[in-house]
């Protein structure tokens, strides 16, 4: 017994160990080539989405050629929160809430 209340103890520690870990890693500034990566790959996928949602059916170029009126976007996966929350910061993004962002 004495054995299996060693091994819980070193587990129950390390979450707590974490978490303070997370706010370490929040605390540390974003290096600068992270933030112009994750910030080319958010135009891209604005691009991609505004391109498809103006190619749809019915907006031909005959028709009233209205722009896209895109309100925001779910920005790639491959970056964390905390990258999009300083491109915010910066203004080179903006948030429009439930996790969508659009440009400014």
């Amino acid at each position: 017994m004495a054995e299996d209340d060693a091994d819980l103890t070193p587990a129950a520690s390390s979450p707590a160990d974490d978490s303070a870990g997370e706010g370490s890693a929040a605390a540390q500034p974003i290096a600068p080539e992270v933030l112009k990566s994750a910030y080319n790959a958010f135009k891209k996928r604005w691009k991609l989405t505004r391109l498809d949602q103006e190619s749809r059916i019915g907006r031909g170029p005959l028709s009233s050629g209205q722009k896209s009126v895109i309100a925001g976007i779910v920005p790639p996966d491959q970056f964390p929160k905390a990258v999009w929350d300083e491109l915010v910061k910066q203004g080179r993004i903006k948030y429009t809430g439930s996790g969508f962002y659009a440009m400014p």
